[in-house]
Formats: C-alpha cells, sequence, structure tokens
C-alpha cells in the first residue's frame, strides 16, 4: 500500500479559499522556514568560521551562489510536492528500478546522517559553551532530542513551524549583535563578491560552503513539507501554491543567506583582521570573540545562537530522515524510532572521533560532514530536476526551457566542483598513504568508480529513452489526474469456525467474551478458544516448568470461565501460555488454527505504549487469522 509523505500531518493545513494574497500566503508559509534552518545549522558554521578567518571576505561570493542555487532548486522541490503529491524519495522509487533505489536511498541516509552529525556536535559544542559540560556528555545529552520531537510532534506541524521560527529569530539578533559589535569593513565586502579561489585549501572549504548550503535532505523534506497544506486541485488553485511556494523559498532562504554571511563577516572582521586564520574550531571561536572585541556579551550571544541552531536543525534532519526511509523502502516505523535510529548514527562517530582524537577534532569532523553532503547533493539534485521536467508525471506544470537550462547548469556546476574535490582527494591519499596507499587504491578508487557510473546512469537513462523511443516506466500522474477506478469484486465471506479470545484480566472479560458470542451467534457451529499468558518473572524464566501462585490462579479462571460458556451451550476450550505474551499468543492461535483472534484494548497511549506494551501490533504481524479490536475503557 502507498503511503502518503509524513502520513501523521499529511494536508492537515487548510488554506484559505478567499481573501488577501497574505493570507493565503501566511497559510502556506512555513515549510520554506523549516527548510532553512537546514542552511544555518552548526555544520555551516564550521565552514563559515573555517572561511572567513582564512580568507576574510574573499568566500563571500561562494555563499550568494550557493544561495541562488538553493533557491532554485528548493523551489523545484516544492512544485514537485504540490503538483504530483510525492515527496522526492517516493518520486524516485516510482521512476527507478530498486538496483539503483537501494543506493540512492543509502547515500540519501549517509547524508541525513552527515547532517545530524553536525547537529550533534554544535548542540554539544553549545552545552559546553554555556554550562561547562565535557563534549563527551554533551553528545550523549542530544539523544534526549529524540523525546523532545516526540513531545513536540504531537502539537501539529504550525506549532512545530513556530518553535522553529523562534529558534531563527534568536539566531538573527544573536548574529547582529556580533556584527554590531565585529564593525566590518563594509568596502572589502562588497569585493567578496568577486569570484575567486585563493588557493587550493580555499576549493575544500569552498564545496563544504556549498554543501552546507544546498543540502540534499533538504530536497526530500521540502517536498513532502508543502503536502501538508490542503491544496485544491484545480489548475488555478496548483499554479497559486506553487507562486507562493516559491515567494517562501526566496524570503526564507535569503534569510538564511543573512545568517551565513554574517558569520563568515564576524570570522573576518574578528579573527582575520587580528591574525587568526586558522579558527575552525567553534569553541576557538567562542574563547577569542570577549577579549579581542572586549565585549562579554559576544561569547554568550555566540553560544546562545550555536544551541538554537543546533536544536532547530536537529527537528528537520529527523523529520528528512523518516521522509527518506518512508519513500524509499515505502516502510513505515514509529517516528520515535526512526528519530532514534537517525540519532544513534550520528552519535556513534561523534563518540568515537572524540574519543580517538580529542575535543580538537570536532571542527575539522564538522566540515568534513558537510563535504560528505555536497558529495551526495548530485544524486538528490539530477533526479529532482529529471521529475520535474517530466510532463507525463508534471503535466502542464513541468519546467519550461528556461528553467531547465538553469536547473542543468547549476547540476553541472555542482558535479564539477565534487569531481574535482574527489580527484584531488583521492592524489593526496596517495600520496600521504605510504605502504596503505594499495587499499586507497582497492576499496576508495573502485568506490568513486561505481558512484561516478551510477551517477551517469542516472543522468542520461531518461535521455538514452527517450532517443530510442522505449516506453519509460509508468508512474503517478500527480492530483491533476483521476485515478483508475479500481476492480471490486464482493463475496460473501465463509464463517469463522475458530474464534480465539485473548485475555490479560486486566478487566473487560465479560466485554470480550459477549464479542466473542456474537461472532458465535453469526457463524453457528464456531468454537470459542480462551488463551491466557502469564508474564510472571517466574513464568518468563522458567516457561512451562513455572508453577508458581500466579500460574495456579489464571488456569483456575480459565477454566471457570470456559466452563460458564459450556453452561451458556457454547463449544469453549481454553489454553495457558507462559512468558512472553507475543510469542505465545501467537503459537496458541495457531495451535487452535484460529480464524479470529479477539483482543482488549486499554486505551495506553504515548510513554504509556511504552512502558505497558503494544502486544496488539506486535501480534498482528504473527499471525494469519484477522485480528479484531475490542476497547475495554
Amino acid at each position: 500500500m502507498e503511503h502518503r509523505s509524513l502520513e501523521e500531518v499529511h494536508g492537515s493545513v487548510e488554506i484559505p479559499e478567499g481573501g488577501s494574497p497574505f493570507r493565503r500566503w501566511w497559510a502556506i508559509a512555513g515549510p520554506a522556514m523549516m527548510v532553512a534552518v537546514g542552511y544555518m545549522d552548526p555544520g555551516n558554521w564550521a565552514t563559515d568560521l573555517a572561511g572567513g578567518s582564512r580568507y576574510e571576505y574573499r568566500l563571500l561570493w561562494v555563499l550568494l551562489m550557493s544561495n541562488l542555487m538553493a533557491v532554485l532548486l528548493q523551489s523545484l522541490a516544492a512544485r514537485l510536492g504540490i503538483v504530483s503529491r510525492r515527496d522526492l524519495a517516493q518520486a524516485c522509487r516510482e521512476t527507478y528500478p530498486a538496483w539503483v533505489n537501494v543506493p540512492l536511498y543509502v547515500l540519501a541516509e549517509i547524508a541525513i546522517t552527515a547532517t545530524d552529525l553536525a547537529e550533534v556536535l554544535g548542540s554539544a559544542i553549545a552545552f559546553q559553551l554555556l554550562f561547562g559540560l565535557p563534549l563527551l556528555v554533551g553528545v550523549l545529552v542530544t539523544t534526549a532530542d529524540v523525546l523532545l520531537l516526540l513531545v513536540l510532534s504531537s502539537f501539529g506541524i504550525r506549532k512545530l513551524e513556530a518553535l522553529v521560527l523562534s529558534f531563527v529569530g534568536t539566531i538573527g539578533i544573536a548574529f547582529l549583535v556580533e556584527i554590531v559589535l565585529a564593525r566590518p569593513d563594509w568596502g572589502g565586502l562588497v569585493r567578496g563578491f568577486v569570484p575567486s579561489l585563493p588557493d587550493p585549501t580555499a576549493l575544500y572549504i569552498a564545496i563544504g560552503i556549498l554543501g552546507a548550503t544546498v543540502m540534499p535532505h533538504n530536497l526530500y523534506l521540502h517536498s513532502s513539507l508543502v503536502q501538508t497544506r490542503r491544496i485544491g486541485t484545480s489548475e488555478g488553485e496548483l499554479r497559486s501554491a506553487i507562486r507562493l511556494n516559491t515567494v517562501d523559498s526566496a524570503i526564507a532562504l535569503n534569510l538564511a543567506f543573512l545568517v551565513n554571511a554574517a558569520i563568515l563577516v564576524m570570522a573576518a572582521a574578528v579573527f582575520y583582521r587580528t591574525g587568526h586564520h586558522e579558527v575552525a574550531e567553534i569553541q576557538d571561536a567562542h574563547r577569542l570573540l570577549q577579549p579581542i572585541l572586549g565585549a562579554s556579551i559576544a561569547p554568550v550571544a555566540f553560544a546562545v545562537a550555536l544551541l538554537a541552531s543546533g536544536q532547530s536543525s536537529t527537528i528537520t534532519g529527523t523529520l528528512a530522515g523518516q521522509i527518506v526511509m518512508e519513500g524509499y523502502l515505502n516502510l513505515r516505523i514509529r517516528p520515535w524510532l526512526r528519530r532514534l535510529i537517525t540519532r544513534t548514527l550520528a552519535v556513534v562517530p561523534a563518540v568515537a572521533a572524540i574519543l580517538w582524537f580529542g575535543e580538537r577534532s570536532t571542527g575539522g569532523l564538522l566540515v568534513l560532514s558537510q563535504v560528505i553532503l555536497s558529495l551526495q547533493l548530485p544524486f538528490a539534485v539530477i533526479p529532482l530536476i529529471h521529475l520535474v521536467a517530466d510532463r507525463r508525471r508534471m503535466g502542464t506544470f513541468a519546467i519550461g526551457r528556461t528553467v531547465r537550462t538553469l536547473a542543468w547548469l547549476v547540476a553541472g556546476i555542482i558535479v564539477a566542483l565534487n569531481v574535482k574535490l574527489v580527484v584531488d582527494e583521492v592524489a593526496s591519499w596517495l600520496g600521504s598513504a605510504g605502504a596503505a596507499a594499495v587499499w586507497v587504491r582497492i576499496v576508495g578508487i573502485p568506490l568513486a568508480a561505481g558512484l561516478a557510473a551510477l551517477l551517469l546512469w542516472v543522468a542520461l537513462k531518461p535521455v538514452v529513452d527517450r532517443l530510442r523511443g522505449r516506453a519509460p516506466r509508468p508512474v503517478s500522474t500527480g492530483v491533476h489526474t483521476a485515478p483508475e477506478e479500481p476492480r471490486v469484486e464482493l463475496r460473501a465471506p465463509e464463517a469463522y469456525r475458530n474464534i480465539a479470545v485473548a485475555l490479560d484480566f486486566g478487566g473487560g472479560e465479560e466485554r470480550l467474551l459477549n464479542e466473542a458470542i456474537r461472532i458465535v451467534e453469526g457463524s453457528p457451529g464456531a468454537r470459542i478458544a480462551l488463551l491466557h499468558v502469564v508474564e510472571s518473572p517466574t513464568a518468563r524464566v522458567m516457561g512451562h516448568h513455572s508453577s508458581d501462585l500466579e500460574t495456579e490462579a489464571d488456569r483456575k479462571r480459565l477454566r471457570t470461565l470456559a466452563a460458564a460458556l459450556a453452561d451458556a451451550g457454547y463449544e469453549a476450550t481454553w489454553h495457558l501460555g507462559l512468558g512472553d505474551p507475543v510469542r505465545e499468543l501467537a503459537r496458541l492461535a495457531a495451535e487452535c488454527r484460529a480464524d479470529v483472534v479477539l483482543l482488549g484494548a486499554h486505551g495506553h497511549r504515548g510513554l504509556s505504549d511504552i512502558v505497558h506494551g503494544s502486544t496488539a501490533d506486535a501480534l498482528r504481524h504473527r499471525v494469519t487469522a484477522t485480528v479484531v479490536i475490542v476497547p475495554l475503557s
């Protein structure tokens, strides 16, 4: 079954039909700001600090170019989600064969892990700067963000967007304070928009800035978040939604550009000007701000902004992880579990790096995480361009020749920079690896060649198919085309023969038995099997060798209920299991050849469900019988 993107909030925000354009834009606004948060996460800080402290204002043009690219690509991602009602991951799964989708999914997960790594390290550094926590402890504290997100997501997408906006405001105010205190050279700042690369290291930092700005996970995220708005299906409504979302993207991403530029300008005005050209560590930047600027508020504002950056980026990064997994695999797991997986994948390398290389390694690790994002970027950008240019999917909303040309120009720049980076890095590894160079040749070169071949296939396959006149893979055509009516064949079902009733003796047994009798009355000759599992510590350890008081009491209750059913004229048996309730209930249901299993639900939710367990959800995957949930409270 095809799931809707972020199904728990899909179409949850109503767009007013009338009113002023501003009122409609205000209802639509929000997704772009959630996306823009990723453009000012702690990974950006590391690359911006490195660029400003080493090269003064000379890499400002990279920020501007990256921002223009981001506005174009994010508007295309929003267009895909609005028109096709598919996020980028879902559209790729529908379009490409499995052997292509699997590596695309793995690469997307690597990018999201790199993103979350930056957020984990940034939040941990902020905790250290504000509260003096050791960095390793701060990294472990960030795992609690999973529980925070679990609570926040229950309030709805608009509340989440409002929280993110408050974080963005905090970051903006903090850096306004820093810029006022730093008093930058405005003439040098303007000259920084003239393209130049002073040395080879500048290319590495420039690509890191590119990866930190045009982030691949944001393309998946934006194409999903726009679907939280309940937009009509007429051509006029879709065009209006695309236009308003493009405006929203331009505003939000330009705010992100101003924040990133402020970080680089601050680093140039404070550190480069005073001869501190090697400030790539966030901790060093914090430590030097007060003695250089002579204001105690400067380092505090810096640390508060860093914490707001890490926490807001956490929200969007984990949402992107959920979207990618559900989209590529068509697999839904509980959001808190998905977020825990994402956070664990980021915490492990962060802890390992701190233990192995020490706390001074965080700056290099942050820049590396952004370079990884840039390397994965073509594998998201190229499919996106093909998808939004596809008239079968987008209809009249497919991008025109001008936008398509600009999009491919952006993709070409990204690919060219990444090829240059990979060639330089592999050559560097071969030159410095010594005896280990053989492993670079055995592992690194074939891996790079394989990824290049995959990218070439994704880029050229649609073009080759069109030239050869091959029919493309069938795809979902979006909301503007009426779906084909399904064929339904109805016939009278067979009567149930064996009804299993799972009793936990927690109250409500009479309700469950009455439901079983209701089914028996409609299925003459059906039998009732009463099931119960003893979960005492003795039963879990000893299994069927257990004979404690709880086991004997439960056996007696089962026997009494079966006798009461027999006295009322119903054929009934009882069966006692010991140990794990899900495993034992599945075994007993199979032994009884149950056609239907009745389970009672006590209304556990949230943390209570985690504590008490969710037998029904686990059992339905282990039995072939129909599972019926009977509310008991």
